[in-house]
């Protein structure tokens, strides 16, 4: 039997300001921007949500549902400084660990020294799920202390035969939380429960599936697997798998490194804003920030993708591959352009972002064995060097200087 835990650090980024300054433990916290900035929360500590605060909430409604709670801007260096001591204090367990955020990590536990030796001293066979969880409980509760003794915050670990159950068990008693979980006892809790709880369901996902009459996760389970790609593709093949409780993804040590599977910027607007040619410099703005990031990294990737969320929040996100691989934020921003002009329906935004996925590393492209496109190429790589040297303000698109103008 494999074993993989997923360590989820409680209300990270709130934690971290509440460790930094003592003074505010124990008082409703939320991480994401001062309380007069347009833009959403982050982060909540936990007497935050209480008041029903949580992450991705526009902080005006955090405002109104707690006016007394302090709102901090965030601090991205800061909590990746501390993510690291983290994720140096797990490898006293096992080098086999895999970062899933800047705050969830998951381990393969499955031949840790601490567990084969507890393993063999008991006599356990590892054919025995719910004997190898409950000898695997003292090493995750070392790994809570771990945590503890090294950055001074707390931890939830789920303990499971895989990553997906490892994950959904995780989130089952916050915070200090701690659940072991065989695949059987993953049906038996989730199975009754609302497709939506499923990890990796969204609201509109879970929506359709309710139009086919699966509204537990129980029923996703059973439901014909065929008219699940019939109306989903492959990803009704991962529902049911999720569903089912069946993960066979391996942990992915962080010194292999983990595929990126996309690269993105997206803003959210200092006003609602449905003037055109501002929200094309907005998108050309992103558009040069995401090729520049690619070429940065040495990526180039051929599915383009454009998410607009409007002034009553509803978010549309679309895509659209090109025929060949490219870094060029021109062809980027043509097919962002183009992608908002087909789907948006002229009601003020209130976010933009673009994004690029189906990413390959360190590849060439036959465009630039035109003249033309070999020309282009020596200018971006002028434009990027300067900006390495004087900063990504040093040139700035004509185009993008639009969208603070009132023409």
């Amino acid at each position: 039997m494999r074993l993989v835990a997923h360590l989820d650090m409680d209300a990270f980024f709130a934690s971290v300001e509440e460790k930094l300054n003592p003074h505010l433990a124990g008082k409703p916290l939320a991480v994401g921007g001062e309380r007069s900035r347009r833009g959403v929360v982050s982060a909540a500590n936990y007497p935050a949500r209480e008041f029903g605060i949580h992450a991705g909430m526009p902080i005006a409604e955090a405002v109104r549902l707690c006016p007394e709670a302090t709102f901090i801007e965030g601090d991205p260096k800061k909590y990746l400084h501390i993510s690291l001591q983290v994720l140096d204090a797990l490898k006293e367990f096992t080098p086999i660990i895999e970062p899933f955020s800047i705050d969830e990590a998951f381990l393969d536990l499955t031949e840790a020294p601490r567990i084969v030796d507890a393993m063999r001293a008991g006599g356990v066979d590892r054919g025995d799920p719910e004997a190898v969880l409950r000898l695997s409980v003292d090493t995750a509760h070392a790994m809570q202390r771990a945590v503890w003794d090294r950055v001074g915050l707390s931890a939830t670990i789920g303990l499971a035969p895989n990553k997906y159950i490892a994950k959904m068990a995780s989130g089952l008693h916050k915070p200090r939380g701690l659940t072991a979980m065989t695949q059987e006892r993953y049906r038996e809790v989730f199975w009754p429960r609302p497709v939506g709880e499923l990890w990796g369901i969204g609201a509109k996902t879970s929506d359709a599936l309710g139009r086919l009459g699966i509204r537990t996760v129980g029923k996703l389970a059973v439901f014909p697997r065929e008219l699940l790609t019939y109306h989903f593709g492959l990803n009704g093949d991962r529902m049911q798998d999720a569903a089912r409780g069946e993960d066979d993804a391996p942990v992915v040590p962080f010194y292999e490194g983990v595929p990126v599977k996309s690269m993105g910027h997206e803003f959210t607007l200092e006003t609602d804003l449905s003037d055109r040619v501002r929200i094309g410099a907005h998108l050309l703005r992103l558009s040069d920030q995401v090729g520049r990031r690619m070429r940065q990294d040495g990526y180039r990737g051929h599915v383009v993708s454009v998410k607009f969320r409007d002034a009553s929040f509803q978010t549309t996100i679309r895509q659209r591959a090109l025929p060949e691989i490219t870094d060029d934020e021109t062809q980027i921003y043509t097919v962002a352009s183009a992608l908002l002009d087909e789907h948006w329906d002229g009601r003020p935004l209130r976010l933009l972002g673009v994004s690029m996925s189906g990413l390959v590393a360190g590849a060439g492209s036959q465009h630039e064995l035109f003249e033309s496109d070999a020309h282009r190429k020596e200018m971006t790589e002028a434009v990027d060097a300067l900006r390495d040297k004087f900063g990504d303000g040093a040139i700035v698109r004509a185009g993008a200087l639009r969208w603070d103008s009132d023409a």
